[in-house]
């Protein structure tokens, strides 16, 4: 299905999207450094603690809100929430009022708004797309978004290191203007029988929901494979969470000053933060490029080796990271952390969708999401970890946390091929 035969919805969405998603990954990646030096690392791990809390909770009543309120209007309000967060976080990060705690407020609530737009977003290219075109737009918005990721951090690199309010009021206006759009140029997808359930219940109690949802999951957890799925997912997120959170802190701290190339008197040298906006562009160039090859690549191979593979590859690329000083040597370790990326990502969707009962699919792939949302609860342990035991038994702990994973996948193929 090509881009122009999609609905205008989509259209519209793609290309306001693309553009938050490049000025969000400006300045994104570098916001762990910014914490920490505010707040100190104690301090820095625990509110981006809450901050990832609070945006699971959001998520749950985003997907709710959905189909209650509608695809666009949840939307609508999910960006207008995000231009307001944005703007309080730059009003905190301008010269005129310097106040970490209020950005640390815009930002979290940036954050809940853009849970709250995610649910709807995807929902609507269910209803607007037919099933067997689904997953090829899923991969433009997908490849779109790792685009941004390449993008994004070379912009910040310049700007928002020196720049950061300016950085985050374009933030805030772009989404401004995103919401005015989709209000005007976006119609309603909701569908007609999923509106006349809700009709029909209209003194359902808000709270109805959750606890719905929860013995939905209380069901899905007695899987035995899907559980130990789940964990070891958890626990392989601690590594790859970690790009955005305990690496740009550790290149700031440990690179003060690092050269690309030198030719002669001439060099090119980049300040730690710098370089991680290089390194994270990197992680998304390598992702656009050999996502389709090395997935069909993990086709000749039997999932429990893929799996096993994958998250010790991960255990490998973050324990080369922690032990790297210079420019090559961390392209040497983000070139494995990413390949343990590409083998992970289809593969494990893949699976999810053989392990699951056609009737329960659209539930298992939600609570397979636990890996992420509860991953990125944990990993900001990360930061202040790194302050107490410092960052090369951090690291270490974080490689063998991924062992451990794998350990996990093998015991869990053990007892699927048993059933």
């Amino acid at each position: 299905m090509k881009i122009r035969d999609w609905d205008i919805n989509l259209k519209i969405r793609l290309a306001g999207e693309a553009s938050f998603n490049i000025i969000l990954w400006a300045f994104f990646p570098f916001l762990s450094i910014y914490f920490a030096e505010s707040f100190g690392k104690g301090w820095a791990g625990i509110l981006l603690m809450l901050s990832q809390a609070l945006s699971v909770i959001a998520n749950l009543f985003g997907g709710y809100c959905a189909d209650r309120f509608g695809r666009k209007r949840m939307m609508v309000i999910a960006a207008s929430g995000q231009a307001v967060g944005y703007g309080i976080f730059a009003l905190a990060s301008s010269p005129w009022l310097p106040a970490p705690i209020l950005g640390f407020v815009g930002f979290s609530l940036a954050s809940m708004f853009s849970s709250i737009y995610y649910p709807a977003s995807q929902a609507m290219v269910a209803d607007v797309v037919p099933e067997e075109h689904r997953a090829g737009v899923f991969a433009i918005f997908y490849t779109t978004a790792n685009i941004a990721v390449v993008i994004g951090p070379l912009i910040g690199s310049a700007l928002y290191l020196s720049y950061p309010f300016i950085v985050l009021s374009a933030a805030s206006v772009i989404c401004t203007a995103l919401a005015t759009v989709l209000s005007g140029r976006v119609r309603e997808t909701l569908p007609s029988h999923v509106a006349e359930r809700v009709r029909q219940k209209p003194n359902e109690p808000w709270h109805r929901f959750l606890t719905d949802q929860l013995r939905d999951y209380k069901v899905i957890i007695s899987d035995k494979v899907f559980l130990l799925f789940i964990i070891a997912g958890v626990l392989m997120s601690q590594t790859f969470m970690q790009l955005d959170l305990l690496f740009p802190v550790f290149l700031k701290e440990t690179v003060p000053l690092t050269t690309l190339f030198s030719y002669g008197d001439w060099s090119w040298q980049l300040t730690g933060e710098k370089l991680f906006g290089i390194i994270v562009s990197e992680n998304g160039l390598l992702v656009a490029l050999f996502t389709v090859i090395v997935t069909k690549w993990m086709l000749g191979y039997r999932d429990r080796y893929v799996f096993i593979g994958g998250a010790l590859f991960y255990g490998l690329g973050i324990w080369m990271f922690g032990q790297m000083s210079t420019f090559w040597g961390f392209t040497a370790a983000i070139v494995v952390f990413t390949l343990a990326e590409l083998m992970s990502a289809g593969p494990h969707q893949a699976f999810v969708s053989r392990l699951a009962p056609e009737h329960m699919r659209g539930q298992y792939f939600a609570a397979s999401s636990l890996r992420f949302t509860l991953g990125r609860t944990i990993a900001p342990m990360s930061i202040p970890l790194s302050s107490w035991i410092g960052f090369q038994w951090t690291f270490a702990i974080l490689a063998g946390i991924s062992v451990l994973s794998a350990v996990l996948f093998n015991m869990m193929f053990n007892r699927y091929d048993r059933q």
